[in-house]
């Protein structure tokens, strides 16, 4: 380059960073910081702050998730942690919509949030599914607090009754799939995903900060990947989400103060579902179209846990719905791990799996394949593991010495 090319270049960055394009640019990218930082932080302090109010009316009512032999915890504790989770997210959500609403037309709102007008018909457009997502997410989390309330006694046929239900009103409301649109495929894909992945989730929340940390890990992931394919409205709602759980977290984390029960584990499947629904993942630039498997990869753990699981009781024919000590966190346990060591283990793994994952929308085929054989490969070592707990178990209950008797001891 000459040297009157270099100047000219060192020219237009520095317009495009002090020039009037340049304050347009960091003008956008500040509010957007703005919006998002503000909803964040908003739902990290009010779900912290209504766990805390939410661990009193469960003790005040007796709503107490009590130890069984198919539980790891040995102390009675609180539930309800789920009612914080789902009053963040609705409050926020709607408070930000309402605001909008509200406000749009006035000076001072296009003054300082115009930056986001051009979102409108985006929201617009989005507003009937989200509505639909917050009626289904409803349903669940009333079944929930049912079953937390009810306890061993609620029929688990009911709950799943109450799941498809729910994942019907998406259907209704337009929410699916688009691998064949208007095919009856996409429904039942749709359905099946967001009742397994709602599942996957009631099941693994089976330790303190389990289920809470992996969703947060998920839902984090996700916000990284529609932000960078300009999925605005999609970023907002998960950056929502996210704060409503790690809000909780802290109060989850062993040794816990609260669980969030049926109805948070419940919710937080049930919304990670519905949104992976309506996230997209091939663009206009993408190589191939693997990085549809994606939500695979991202929710890996909790579907991985959940099918091992299923697999094992139907091996030892037992009902694949009465809980049990076999998911891998019990099994990491039993390899010596102790509880918090365990999820930590967990969350490393949902976080390597998960990252490799964000490369695959740019990612050539040869790439793909090699993401996707990682993904692969971290699960077999899981499997590995499991394979290990158990042949331990069986070893020590092979090789255990009797007990000795004292023969001073009076028959």
């Amino acid at each position: 380059m000459s040297g009157n090319g270099k100047k000219w270049a060192c020219i237009r960055r520095k317009e495009l960073f002090t020039g009037k394009i340049g304050l347009k640019i960091r003008k956008r990218i500040n509010m957007w910081y703005y919006l998002i930082g503000s909803a964040f932080i908003l739902s990290l302090s009010l779900s912290a702050v209504s766990v805390w109010a939410v661990m009193k009316l469960a003790k005040r009512w007796n709503i107490i998730d009590k130890p069984s032999d198919r539980k790891i915890h040995r102390q009675s504790k609180p539930l309800l942690g789920g009612v914080a989770i789902y009053f963040t997210f609705m409050v926020v959500i709607l408070a930000y919509l309402i605001g909008l609403y509200l406000f749009q037309h006035q000076e001072w709102f296009i003054r300082y949030w115009g930056t986001f007008m051009h979102l409108l018909p985006q929201v617009q457009t989005a507003l009937p599914k989200l509505f639909t997502i917050l009626v289904g997410a409803t349903i669940v989390f009333v079944l929930g607090i049912i079953d937390d309330i009810r306890g061993e006694n609620f029929p688990y046929q009911w709950k799943f009754l109450g799941q498809f239900i729910a994942a019907f009103t998406l259907i209704l409301g337009g929410v699916q799939t688009n691998f064949m649109p208007g095919n009856l495929l996409d429904y039942v894909i749709t359905v099946c995903w967001v009742v397994g992945i709602t599942n996957a989730f009631n099941l693994i929340d089976n330790m303190d900060g389990l289920a809470t940390g992996v969703a947060a890990i998920a839902t984090s992931l996700l916000v990284i990947l529609t932000y960078q394919q300009a999925q605005f409205f999609n970023t907002f709602i998960f950056t929502v989400f996210l704060g409503s759980l790690l809000g909780f977290l802290p109060y989850n984390l062993y040794p816990s103060k609260i669980f969030m029960g049926d109805a948070g584990s419940m919710f937080i499947g049930f919304v990670l579902g519905v949104l992976t629904v309506t996230t997209s993942y091939v663009t206009s630039g993408s190589p191939t179209f693997v990085p549809v498997v994606m939500p695979l990869i991202i929710l890996g753990v909790p579907i991985f846990d959940t099918l091992s699981v299923i697999i094992i009781r139907l091996r030892e024919k037992r009902p694949i719905f009465v809980g049990d000590q076999n998911h891998f966190s019990h099994r990491l346990v039993k390899l010596g791990m102790r509880q918090s060591e365990a999820v930590v283990f967990i969350y490393i793994v949902s976080l390597c799996v998960g990252l490799g994952a964000l490369m695959l929308p740019t990612a050539e085929i040869w790439e793909c394949i090699l993401i996707l054989a990682q993904a692969v490969l971290v699960f077999g070592l899981i499997t590995f593991l499991m394979h290990i707990s158990k042949s331990r178990r069986l070893q020590q209950h092979m090789f255990k010495k009797p007990e000795k008797v004292d023969e001073n001891s009076s028959s």
